[in-house]
């Protein structure tokens, strides 16, 4: 008795599976319905394919690609239901489901007593084939609706990184590509009631009657780094004009991608695997990265931001529509009459198992999902390990993470579970400041105090001239030396949270045949010390030969009378080293203050 009961829970759980292999078996009518039904899914997939790449080579999916993906998903239920109509179109017509095959389908359950009264509340051929045919439905609609979720969502998070381009393009009072002056188009400068701070009330008064004036004022910044004034809207929703605009510029760089004027001489194609076009996200993107520089049409190999993203880890928009779908599947099992306790109790072995033999790859999974969340590091973030390995984060896996070399010399392949407990040091984590410090030990001959202000020197004009490839500056500073000559920022005096005192000039100590000094300049990331550096000691060279500044060589030197005529020969251009010290001043090299504490 007990083992007809097991037996007859086993054949409960399986009892819907049995009953399609039965169905298929009863006759031959229903094994051609299966048949079309497999042909027509074939069918349906092709055609679908063929649709998707239709649409894929197509301009809406370069200039709407989120609309274009919506279309290529949201059609999916469209075929289903097609297929799903058809079948029962067919099942009508040929009368598949008669009285005589109920009969004949009723007879196959087993010959058990128990097991027959509980095949006997089973579902009948026709009921079972609707449910088949449902089953398909559901799980097409399940996908789409994953699918549809992700665009949605995807959408949302490109409309924020929009905002924040249009903050951008608000901060840099435009961009270069922009069709002349824009910015002053949608909006206008506002100045303030009040004389605002470093600034004369005879000045500020003078700058306000003249255009080039109120422009002055308009790229000025106080000690502290901040604008004056307001501005004043001049279009009722400058953020949706900017967005046309910028729609604009991307159509323009479509036609000029398809007509051959550009760059690479030759009319690119759409739907490339290699792709020769960006679409209008991965164009905004680009722009972003650059800096908002504008975009040369046909300037980058075919494949090129595919190949750039390639390494780049899944986000949660990709993994969310597998999460979705697994558990449309599990809902479907249970309509299906699996109890999934049992399934769950039946793998679950298995999953101890396979833990136990997975438990350094747990390990490094629950890692990666501890540094993503603490936002301990991230892709392109330049870190030093305890081990001394200093790079950057070039890819994080739930295995391992990747670092290269600043200099591209190597890459450090480490299991992401060691990274929880390293000691780390991250050079790019909100503050990017680094300080550039070059020492010097100059002669006993010479003026601490004179050296002191030729260094505060050396550090100003490294502090305006050392910059960048794209001009701009690459020692931070609480006022860009742009904005002195009525020209925007270049964004040196931005992001700086912490009080900065620059140049820092420190004497060291008495060494045994110089006087140690080091000069001190903070630098906007880790990279921009090595260039500045070297223009700094470029600079004080310049410097010291001017002012008859002597580095001694690293040797002991007798002297027999000739110290007297050293200090008369340096003495000449005591002067000239004054006048730096009342021009420059010493810095803080004997105030209570210390910039490094």
């Amino acid at each position: 008795m007990a083992e007809n009961e097991i037996i007859g829970a086993v054949a409960g759980q399986t009892n819907e599976f049995q009953n399609v292999f039965q169905l298929i078996a009863s006759s031959e009518a229903i094994q051609i319905a299966f048949a079309v039904l497999i042909i027509g899914i074939i069918g349906i997939v092709s055609v679908y394919r063929f649709f998707t790449n239709w649409v894929k080579n197509q301009k809406l999916n370069y200039t709407r690609p989120h609309l274009s993906r919506f279309v290529r998903v949201g059609v999916l239920p469209v075929f289903a239901i097609i297929l799903i109509t058809s079948m029962n179109v067919y099942i009508q017509s040929f009368d598949l489901f008669n009285e005589e095959m109920l009969v004949n389908s009723g007879n196959l359950i087993s010959t058990d007593t128990n097991i027959v009264e509980k095949n006997n509340a089973s579902l009948t051929p026709a009921e079972t084939f609707s449910k088949i045919l449902n089953t398909i439905n559901i799980l097409v609609i399940g996908y789409a609706i994953a699918q549809l979720i992700t665009i949605i969502i995807t959408k949302i998070q490109k409309s924020k990184l929009e905002k924040e381009d249009f903050e951008s393009w608000k901060d840099m009072r435009g961009f270069l590509d922009d069709d002349g002056d824009l910015f002053h188009k949608f909006f206008k400068w506002v100045p303030p009631k009040k004389t605002p701070e470093d600034i004369s009330d005879e000045i500020f008064e003078e700058k306000l009657k003249t255009e080039e004036g109120k422009k002055f004022l308009e790229e000025f910044r106080t000690s502290m780094g901040l604008p004056i004034g307001s501005y004043e809207e001049l279009v009722k929703n400058p953020y949706e004009e900017w967005k046309k605009l910028e729609r604009r510029k991307y159509e323009d760089y479509l036609e000029k991608c398809l007509s051959g004027n550009n760059q690479s001489g030759k009319k690119l194609r759409l739907g490339q695997e290699e792709e020769e076009i960006y679409p209008i996200d991965t164009w905004r993107e680009e722009k972003r990265l650059e800096g908002y520089d504008p975009i040369v049409p046909g300037g980058r190999p075919p494949g090129y931001a595919i190949r750039k993203r390639k390494n780049l880890p899944k986000s949660i928009n990709q993994i969310l529509p597998l999460g979705i779908f697994v558990g449309v599947i599990i809902g479907v099992i249970s309509w299906w009459g699996i109890d999934l306790i049992v399934l769950a109790t039946a793998t679950g072995g298995l999953a101890i198992g396979i833990g136990l033999a997975l438990q350094e790859t747990m390990q490094n999974y629950f890692a990666y999902i501890l540094i993503r969340k603490d936002k301990i590091f991230s892709e392109g973030e330049r870190i030093q390990l305890d081990t001394g390995y200093n790079g950057i984060v070039h890819k994080i896996t739930p295995r391992v993470t990747y670092i290269r070399n600043a200099l591209n010399e190597s890459f450090a392949v480490i299991p992401t579970r060691q990274l929880v407990n390293a000691q780390i040091i991250n050079y790019t984590k909100e503050i990017k400041m680094v300080p550039a410090i070059v020492d010097v030990g100059v002669s006993y001959l010479n003026d601490p105090k004179q050296v002191a202000a030729i260094l505060v020197k050396v550090g100003k004009r490294v502090m305006k001239e050392s910059i960048d490839s794209k001009g701009k500056h690459l020692v931070v500073q609480l006022r860009c030396p742009y904005l002195d000559k009525n020209k925007p920022s270049c964004g040196c005096d931005k992001d700086i949270h912490v009080d900065i005192n620059q140049p820092g000039v420190r004497f060291n100590k008495f060494n045994d045949s110089a006087l140690d000094f080091s000069l001190w300049l903070y630098v906007r990331n880790y990279g921009s010390q090595f260039k500045t550096k070297t223009e700094m000691r470029m600079i004080m060279y310049e410097e010291f030969k001017k002012y008859d500044i002597r580095i001694p060589w690293p040797i002991r030197t007798v002297y027999q009378g000739d110290e007297k005529r050293e200090q008369e020969e340096i003495n000449r251009l005591n002067e000239q080293r004054e006048e730096v010290i009342d021009k420059y001043g010493i810095g803080d090299i004997t105030s209570g203050e210390s910039s490094e504490e």
